[in-house]
């Protein structure tokens, strides 16, 4: 028996006709942080989920980088399905070895059961500490994931908002291997990029080699609108500071944005911006996913 789901009334779904970028990625590249949806009739949302979205199902996903001129992705487990990663490794089966995920699992996961994600292309788990978006979860279940997924060589992707940083640092810091930090932190790019709170979590990337970043989202960061001029200079510090720890991500679907519906090419044609060189853009896009989520095993 299948689910309906209706879409929540104010949400905006994912921009039908985005225009194809004047800018080529190089050979190789990766969309790093994106999504599937559903279709919730065959992937139910989860119940304690704190959002509907539109369904936004792998097919889409997989025409809109090729459209875009990405060669691969990586699939982040979304927080509509909870701990339920059926739709993302289904997408990931589906890809021809062309993407790789990120999930979202139980504390008490059974070491099978990783071993199975881990075979479908699984190379990381979402921390996500973003209040509006999951309920919290102590701080020993996370430590308890963090130890069970080390035998796997998997790293840990964290999501938070930028007043939080120096609360999460001890615990950030004490988790191992490897940590990638969503959507630059989430900076308040009205401050600017000598605010504290962004040049604290700079100071975090310089002191930590272990850490990476996503320089992602700019649609959701921005207060002026496109084509997010405000954000650009926080995207290129960490390019220009950290390029060998620095990914980019479309986003896709664009899950809970309420002023904005970003246009893709858009998106993709801001890389020159925030990584002016081929090198860099060779390194943002090809040489740190690639080595991240496809490596020699």
């Amino acid at each position: 028996m299948t689910t309906p789901f209706t879409m929540d009334a104010n949400y905006r779904p994912f921009h039908p006709n985005p225009r194809k970028p004047t800018y080529v990625p190089p050979p190789g590249a990766v969309d790093a942080h994106c999504h599937v949806f559903g279709p919730g009739e065959e992937f139910p949302y989860a119940p304690e989920r704190k959002y509907t979205p539109c369904d936004a199902p792998k097919e889409t996903l997989f025409a809109l980088r090729d459209f875009l001129g990405f060669d691969k992705n990586v699939i982040v487990q979304a927080s509509c399905h909870g701990r339920d990663n059926a739709a993302m490794v289904d997408a990931l089966d589906a890809s021809g070895g062309k993407a790789k995920g990120v999930a979202v699992v139980r504390y008490d996961i059974g070491d099978d059961e990783l071993k199975a994600l881990d075979e479908a292309g699984v190379r990381g788990v979402r921390f996500n500490f973003v209040k509006r978006l999951v309920d919290a979860t102590p701080r020993e279940n996370y430590l308890r994931v963090a130890e069970k997924i080390a035998p796997l060589g998997w790293h840990i992707v964290v999501y938070f908002e930028a007043p939080d940083l120096a609360g999460l640092t001890p615990f950030l810091t004490s988790l191992p291997g490897k940590i990638v930090v969503d959507h630059m932190g989430r900076p308040d790019v009205g401050k600017g990029v000598n605010d504290p709170d962004f040049q604290r979590f700079v100071r975090l990337l310089a002191e930590h080699e272990n850490i990476w970043v996503k320089v992602t989202c700019p649609e959701r960061l921005t207060v002026a609108g496109p084509p997010y001029d405000d954000v650009v200079p926080f995207q290129r510090t960490l390019v220009e500071r950290f390029p060998d720890r620095v990914l980019w991500g479309t986003d896709w679907p664009h899950p809970n944005m309420t002023w904005i519906v970003p246009d893709d090419g858009e998106l993709v044609d801001l890389i020159p911006r925030i990584a002016p060189t081929p090198e860099l853009q060779q390194k943002l896009l090809v040489d740190n996913p690639n080595r991240l989520y496809w490596p020699a095993r």
